[in-house]
Formats: C-alpha cells, structure tokens, sequence
C-alpha cells in the first residue's frame, strides 16, 4: 500500500485557505496520511498564472459574488467555525508573513506560527503586514518575532518562498488554497472529499 504525499499550498491571504487549516487536522486522522504546508506567494502565482483574486474577476457579477459568500457561510456552519471573522483590512499584503513561515520553517517553529498567524488574520481581523502588528502576534505564541522577521530577508529564505510559488505555477496551480495528492492537483475547500478520494485511490495502488 502506497502512502501519497500530500501537499497543502497556502498563503494566509486567502479566507478559504484559512477554513481549510481549520478542518485540516480532522481530514489527516480520517485520511491516515499527514499534510505538507507549503508556503507559497498568492500574488506572485496570480502573476504568473494571469490570474486574478475573485473580488476582482468576478466583481461585475453580483449573483456570482453573493453566492460564493453563500458556500462560505455552509463551509463555516457545517464546520463550526464560529471564530472566523473576515478581515476589515482585506486584501492584506502577505509577503512579509509569508517569507516569515518560510523561516519559521527553518527554525522549527512552523506549526505555532502558522496557527498564530491564521488566527490573527481570520479570527482577530488585524492588519499582518505591519511588523508593529505582526511582533506583538509572535511573541503572544511565545515565539522569537524578531528573529522570523529579521530573516525574512535572507536571501535563502525569499529563494524558498519564490520557488515553491514557481513549482505551484509549473505544476499546474493558479491559486490558493490547493492541494496536491502526488501530482493530481485539486483547487479550493469545496474539493476536499475529493482530495480524500484520490489518497484512498492512490493509497490502494
């Protein structure tokens, strides 16, 4: 029995990608298999796609837009996720916290700093481009801020953070959230059963 890597492609951004790091460690126990979170750039992959955000592709088209708001607000009943609150400051600037999960990747503390973050942007609604606001938000999660955003800007760091964006372009990616099982991609919240579908059928190879 074959046991598939799969890949979580996020940038804390996205709303939706939020709701699926909350559902997330429920899927991994119910799927048997753990999730990768690979930090990518969501503007950067915008670019290199010729794609863009759904507030600017779909603004012209309220039906459109009322009813993605529509399946927002089923995803959150149907999960209990009460806390999520959408960000008065969105669209956020992310390259900053972004390149910062890339060294919180580095220094072993991804996991606290992707809960902290998440819960910051999504539950708390504050503006995480600053570092007057982001520093406060780290060391609340008993984590070094100073050190993340310091290396931020290391070369190696930014390189990590450009070319896992690349790699999702390559690879077929156009957004966040995304979801690699081996190299079948599958895009946004609504695919996650059939996420869980390709592990059992990859999984049974």
């Amino acid at each position: 029995m074959a046991t598939p890597r799969v890949e979580f492609l996020f940038d804390f951004g996205s709303p939706n990608a939020y709701l699926c790091h909350r559902v997330l460690p429920a899927l991994e126990r119910e799927w048997g298999v753990p999730v990768t979170y690979v930090p990518i750039l969501l503007g950067g992959l915008f670019k290199l796609t010729n794609n863009r955000s759904p507030a600017e592709a779909f603004g012209q088209i309220p039906n459109k837009r009322a009813y993605e708001r529509l399946e927002m607000e089923r995803f959150i009943r149907k999960h209990h996720l009460d806390r999520f609150r959408m960000n008065p400051n969105f669209p956020v600037n992310t390259l900053l916290i972004m390149r910062a999960a890339v060294a919180a990747q580095k220094m072993g503390c991804f996991a606290p700093y992707v809960e902290a973050v998440y819960v910051a942007m999504w539950e708390d609604g504050l503006k995480m481009s600053e570092p007057e606001v982001i520093l406060p938000v780290l060391a609340k999660a008993g984590l070094d801020g100073q050190a993340l955003l310091a290396a931020t800007q290391d070369d190696a760091v930014k390189s990590v953070l450009m070319a896992n964006t690349q790699s999702a372009s390559e690879r077929g990616a156009f957004g966040s959230p995304s979801f690699f099982v081996g190299n079948e991609l599958f895009f946004g919240k609504d695919r996650l059963r059939e996420v869980g579908e390709e592990i059992a059928r990859q999984k049974a190879l």
